[in-house]
């Protein structure tokens, strides 16, 4: 756990690039005082961020970044998804309140207590929740500024199986599971990612997750916003659970430059 730990880091790319790496569960600190809200020992804490955490997918993104012809820019979470959870909404609009994982986390991946029921949600939100919506907000229209669009690229993992806080994990489990908007993600997107990752086992579509990420200002409004989740597959690049990275994660990182080349 940690006391200082900077919550984001907008790390820039080339003045030209349109692309935004967006990398928000890969980080596993978490400030004193929001560990002190959380119910779990240190054990079965560490236990949960082994699961949680979308391990060395901030690495996928900087060997990426550095490989790409075309340097993109990187908006990284440097806090644990415990602490906020970015990409929900924090609002009822929100689907995994159900299993108390909205933008503040009340329940684990196995639907045990993390926080008290009666736990508010409003002074984390404000504190971290917020601030970050509006910076990643800036960096997309600094990107529409700067070259007329921006193309957000989401980047997560997930494991090879099923846990039990899962809404749709029945489906497939591919390689890499691309997630889309009906709005934001053009086919030329969606046709360069296929092609990208291709040579890291292939991919499926919206399943074991679906969507992906646009600040609420854009989102359905602004078609110069494109946007793609990538979820890889934990045993395709490391050992799950929190375990070490493995030979598949440059592999994984070139695909990932395929794709920021061919957007770009």
């Amino acid at each position: 756990m940690t006391s200082a730990a900077p919550a984001f880091a907008f790390l820039p790319g080339a003045p030209g690039s349109p692309v935004i790496l967006h990398v928000p569960h890969s980080a596993r600190a978490i400030p004193a005082d929001v560990r002190a809200g959380i119910v779990l020992d240190d054990a079965a804490l560490e236990r949960e961020l082994d699961h949680i955490t979308d391990a060395h997918t901030a690495r996928i993104a900087e060997e990426a970044a550095r490989s790409a012809g075309v340097t993109p820019w990187r908006f990284v979470n440097r806090l644990s998804r415990l602490v906020v959870d970015p990409e929900r909404f924090p609002d009822e609009r929100e689907e995994m309140r159900a299993v108390g994982m909205g933008a503040v986390y009340t329940r684990t991946t196995h639907r045990e207590v993390l926080r008290g029921d009666d736990t508010d949600p409003g002074p984390l939100v404000e504190r971290y929740f917020r601030p970050y919506a509006r910076a990643m907000t800036e960096a997309v229209r600094e990107r529409l500024a700067a070259v007329g669009r921006a193309v957000v690229v989401d980047v997560h993992s997930y494991p090879a199986e099923p846990l039990p806080y899962e809404l749709h994990g029945a489906g497939p489990r591919p390689p890499v599971c691309l997630g889309t908007d009906s709005f934001h993600t053009p086919p030329e997107l969606l046709a360069a990612a296929r092609e990208a990752f291709s040579a890291a086992g292939g991919t499926g579509l919206d399943s074991p997750f679906a969507g992906t990420y646009v600040p609420l200002e854009f989102h359905g409004r602004d078609p110069r916003v494109s946007a793609l989740m990538v979820e890889i597959r934990r045993d395709t690049y490391m050992s799950e659970p929190g375990g070490p990275a493995g030979a598949g994660l440059p592999r994984l990182a070139s695909a990932l430059a395929a794709l920021v080349d061919a957007v770009s």
